[in-house]
């Protein structure tokens, strides 16, 4: 009986169904043409919405940094110290925000959020070296003043990356670009002493370990692609070690399904972020780098991050399990970020040593 009432209401709605269509193809082919030009409308608008979401949504390829150092100062001033960080702080941050999406309140914009979590990537890395200007490397010591431009860049960079008005996200960043720009003309200019970069060992390593800890969170989010158990170690190492709650001895990791994508893209901004900063650092330190034997250490971890930049062949992230049949992109990635990561540790540890 119950059976029969279901198959009766199916039945009623299937009739419905096909009378409101023959009404609405009547009503285009026969009194309303307007209703079929504004269907056609509707397909061109929704089309031109998608093609142009896909040209936003592609990533910026990798660039020379020597090139583009130019292009902000004459030839003789190349080799002042700083500047390739410092241009290159710029020229990421102008490539980032070329078709910036984070802010976007209409389409296609507000859909592209693999984009959007790009850019989060890159601007996380902008902030720690613009982090490490401003407390390192245009100080000579701890009790020496900051530079002004850089304490006023640094809380511009750290702006609500999603702020669309009042004031808008980009005009905030581009405040910040321009207090570094100024910092960047004192640093060339010989009759000026008030701006210096300061390329010690000392720094570089201060400026690592920030690079240290970002890589290492990020390869533990992508490995959480797949969810583990994993002992808890908080306290590991320290007998005498406390902390403010309690908390599982075994506690389950896992990146939410929906977040799997956000995890990865974000990763590969801050890998494309890291691979022009280092070559910058490549150019800027390379007397501290040649003294400790590091170059190739340096080239090491280019390397393993330009590896992060490969096409992605998939359409959508997949995150099949870790031997399974499908692939886990989120692995791969962490793959490369633990190697990366890896050598970071070793070049700090030639960078402290004697």
């Amino acid at each position: 009986m119950m059976l029969q009432k279901i198959s009766q209401r199916l039945q009623a709605t299937r009739t419905k169904c096909v009378d409101a269509f023959k009404g609405v193809s009547e009503d285009v082919s026969d009194g309303r043409p307007w209703l079929r030009l504004a269907l056609i409308g509707l397909l061109v608008v929704l089309l031109i919405l998608i093609v142009w979401g896909w040209f936003k949504s592609q990533e910026p390829d990798t660039f020379e940094v020597a090139p583009r150092i130019l292009t902000y100062v004459p030839p003789e001033q190349v080799a002042v110290k700083g500047v390739a960080t410092t241009v290159t702080l710029l020229e990421v941050m102008e490539v980032m925000l070329d078709g910036y999406v984070s802010n976007d309140i209409f389409p296609p914009g507000v859909w592209l959020d693999n984009r959007a979590n790009w850019e989060y990537g890159v601007l996380i890395q902008v902030r720690d070296l613009s982090k490490a200007l401003r407390e390192a490397y245009s100080r000579s010591q701890s009790q020496s003043v900051e530079d002004k431009a850089l304490m006023i860049a640094d809380p511009h960079f750290n702006f609500d990356n999603s702020s669309w008005i009042m004031p808008n996200t980009e005009k905030e960043y581009r405040a910040g670009m321009n207090q570094v720009l100024d910092y960047l003309n004192r640093l060339v200019d010989e009759d000026r002493h008030s701006a210096q970069f300061y390329a010690r060992a000392d720094n570089l390593n201060y400026w690592l370990a920030t690079v240290e800890s970002r890589l290492g969170s990020l390869s533990q989010r992508l490995s959480a692609s797949v969810g583990q158990r994993r002992l808890n170690t908080d306290l590991a190492g320290d007998s005498a070690a406390v902390k403010s709650t309690d908390t599982p001895e075994e506690i389950e990791i896992k990146t939410p399904w929906l977040e799997v994508d956000d995890v990865f893209y974000e990763a590969r901004g801050s890998a494309w972020a890291l691979i022009h900063i280092l070559r910058a650092v490549e150019i800027d330190f390379a007397e501290v780098l040649e003294k400790k034997n590091a170059g190739v250490s340096m080239q090491q971890i280019v390397r393993e991050l330009e590896a992060t930049q490969e096409a992605v062949f998939s359409p959508v992230i997949l995150n099949g399990s870790g031997f399974g049949v499908l692939a886990n992109h989120s692995l791969v990635m962490a793959s490369y970020i633990s190697r990366a990561n890896a050598a970071i540790i070793n070049l700090r540890e030639l960078l402290a040593q004697g």
